[in-house]
């Protein structure tokens, strides 16, 4: 046996107390960013769920696609305005989020997964009543001197409740549910969800093991720009005050919180641009990225 046949070996070996700790259990995985357009990490993307699915774990896809969604409105020559990164989302515009998340990168995804032997299904939030979302009520911090200003973000929605059934019913078929975040109101209206939150409240409604979020970035970083490989969850809003933890990524590591605070045990924030992510992560003793923790 040559030595890369024998190191090819004791990956397998180290995968397996894993592998056997994790086995039944939901991970949620938000699948978004560089991840989504690079054709190579596309495929891996969808062998690591594969094979996640095979030796036992039950992954459940929620996936983004603002590049996608942009590049449709462009096209279209619709323009669109962003609020603290949220798009603002008309009628016109709703229906172009819609058509690309549902109908285009959704079944992308399952098309995927299904080529390379797979068992995935496409759903949106409002298959099955899976999400049910109202109008988001945004308020946007003024001045010191001004009041918070309330912002009209049109159809860009806030979940309400999470109805997990279809996803209980499909995961207990050996399927892989892969979820578009678009929900419905109580009117039948439609709404654009950050995947984010989508992701956060579905791993909660099923008190998941494991969410993790795939970023453009390695995870969270310290001042020196050093990866945090573990943060317990105590800890958080000090690196936050402290401005550790700033920008685009305080939202993302609020969303981990509020999963956890809903019982999921354990939140990852990962770099999705490297090859295997989710592999590395779950099945390693390090670990590539950032874990929140309760303790």
């Amino acid at each position: 046996m040559t030595i890369d046949q024998t190191d090819r070996a004791k990956v397998l070996i180290e995968a397996l107390p894993y592998i056997r700790r994790f086995n039944n259990a939901i991970i949620v995985v938000k699948y978004g960013g560089h991840a989504m357009v690079d054709e190579t990490l596309k495929k891996n993307f969808a062998l690591d769920i594969i094979l996640m699915k095979y030796v036992g774990l039950n992954p459940i896809v929620v996936h983004g696609g603002g590049p996608q969604i942009g590049e449709v409105l462009k096209k279209l020559s619709i323009e669109s305005e962003f609020v603290d990164g949220m798009r603002v989302t008309d009628q016109q515009t709703m229906d172009v989020v819609e058509m690309v998340l549902v109908g285009r990168v959704n079944k992308e995804i399952v098309a995927l997964i299904n080529q390379n032997g797979g068992r995935s299904v496409g759903l949106s939030g409002k298959d099955g009543q899976l999400i049910t979302a109202k109008k988001m009520r945004y308020l946007k911090n003024g001045s010191a001197d001004q009041p918070p200003e309330i912002i009209d973000m049109g159809m860009v929605g806030e979940i309400v409740a999470i109805d997990n059934r279809i996803l209980m019913s499909l995961m207990d078929g050996r399927f892989i549910p892969v979820i578009a975040p678009v929900g419905a109101g109580n009117e039948g209206e439609t709404y654009n969800i950050n995947a984010d939150l989508v992701a956060g409240h579905i791993a909660a409604s099923l008190k998941a093991r494991k969410m993790i979020l795939l970023t453009d970035t390695e995870g969270v970083l310290d001042k020196e720009g050093k990866l945090l490989s573990s943060i317990k969850i105590e800890k958080v809003q000090e690196l936050i005050q402290d401005e550790t933890i700033k920008g685009g990524m305080i939202p993302k590591v609020n969303c981990c919180l509020e999963a956890m605070s809903g019982g999921v045990k354990k939140a990852h924030i990962i770099d999705g641009r490297k090859e295997h992510a989710i592999l590395l992560e779950i099945f390693s003793k390090g670990g590539i990225g950032t874990e929140i923790i309760h303790e």
